[in-house]
């Protein structure tokens, strides 16, 4: 794969501005580097995503792509993360969460991004680190009581924003089968539920989805009442991208319906209170780096909407909601946009309408 990569002055350099590693002996050691370290903030869209950025170009080559979506390659993986998590969980990853202008997470460029930090996350300003304990730690942040609250609480026919995030898609008409590998990423929900027996019926339904960044909060919430039926984790690939990709500075961004069906991803089902929202799902899908998504719920447990259901770590992710053909919603017209057009949306507001059956 590495010798796909194209010998132009684009590719001199990886995603991340480093020098192009062009052998696997390179890469290795580049990621032993890596994992040593914590992620410093940058200004680019690979801010938290530093093994993403080294492997951007290998990913979009031919070879990359079946090479990433290899079972036994995706194992070792999972070694390297799993050992680079341990890091970011330690008191040692805090060097990073400081004022630093540039390369600070509480420097000013970084707080540009996350106005009244201080303020609306649980932190004390006048401790070291801002009083967290590790990288992780700060990456699970919460919000303080009443900062993020239900919006119309009353209300059983409101679907809440499940995850703080920018529209990427809202998708009607859902096959239960399509060619999701292509260039228009249609979902395809057999792939995307891992062939789960509730998959059927969502087939010709509706699927939001929605992109978080690495500033944002990355606890997930529920986004109505009812009774979890089934919450699992299933395993999938961490860096594969979407053939019809190609070389795309912004990886995984533009493959992020393509990694509903193969990245890591929780899956959580959740039958409403309401009659009129039905059965829906929630799923919350790792994206590189981020790929650990952590479940806090259990099958049978009563949620309220806006109860917590667990996050990501490490990295941005992007999340779905799927509901029934029977559900009829009426979104707001913000949750519509995406790409440029679409602005971030807060956690537990009101993101969609049941319309009743009658």
């Amino acid at each position: 794969m590495f010798q796909e990569i194209p010998r132009e002055p684009r590719f001199e350099h990886d995603a991340g501005g480093h020098l192009q590693v062009r052998n696997h002996q390179a890469m290795l050691r580049r990621i032993d580097d890596i994992i040593t370290q914590a992620p410093e903030f940058n200004s680019t869209f690979y801010a938290g995503f530093p093994i993403n950025a080294l492997l951007a170009w290998p990913m979009a080559t031919s070879s990359g792509v079946a090479a990433f979506l290899d079972d036994k390659v995706n194992a070792h993986i999972r070694d390297i993360l799993d050992a680079w998590a341990s890091f970011l969980k330690s008191p040692e990853s805090t060097y990073v969460l400081s004022d630093d202008s540039e390369h600070g997470w509480f420097g000013s460029m970084a707080l540009a991004l996350m106005p009244n930090f201080a303020e609306e996350y649980i932190c004390d300003s006048t401790k070291p680190h801002y009083g967290f304990k590790s990288w992780d730690d700060y990456f699970t942040r919460e919000f303080r009581e009443g900062i993020r609250p239900v919006e119309f609480p009353d209300s059983a026919s409101i679907i809440s924003n499940a995850c703080e995030s920018a529209p990427y898609c809202l998708a009607c008409g859902v096959s239960l089968y399509d060619r999701f590998w292509m260039k228009d990423q249609s979902y395809s929900l057999e792939e995307m539920l891992a062939y789960d027996s509730l998959a059927p019926s969502f087939e010709g339904g509706t699927v939001y989805q929605a992109y978080l960044s690495c500033t944002n909060y990355h606890r997930w919430h529920s986004p109505m009442s009812g009774i979890v039926k089934k919450a699992y984790r299933q395993p999938g690939a961490y860096y594969a991208q979407c053939p019809s990709v190609g070389f795309d500075g912004s990886t995984p961004n533009g493959s992020q319906a393509y990694l509903t069906h193969v990245a890591t991803r929780a899956i959580i089902f959740i039958e409403a209170d309401n009659r009129d929202i039905g059965l829906t799902c929630f799923m919350a899908v790792g994206m590189a780096e981020c790929s650990s998504c952590e479940i806090t719920v259990s099958p049978g447990q009563q949620v309220k909407r806006g109860d917590q259901l667990g996050s990501f770590h490490y990295g941005g992710s992007t999340y779905c909601l799927l509901f029934q053909p029977e559900t009829r919603l009426r979104f707001k017209d913000e949750s519509k946009k995406s790409g440029d057009d679409a602005s971030v949306l807060r956690v537990n507001s009101a993101l969609a309408f049941v319309e009743s059956s009658g």
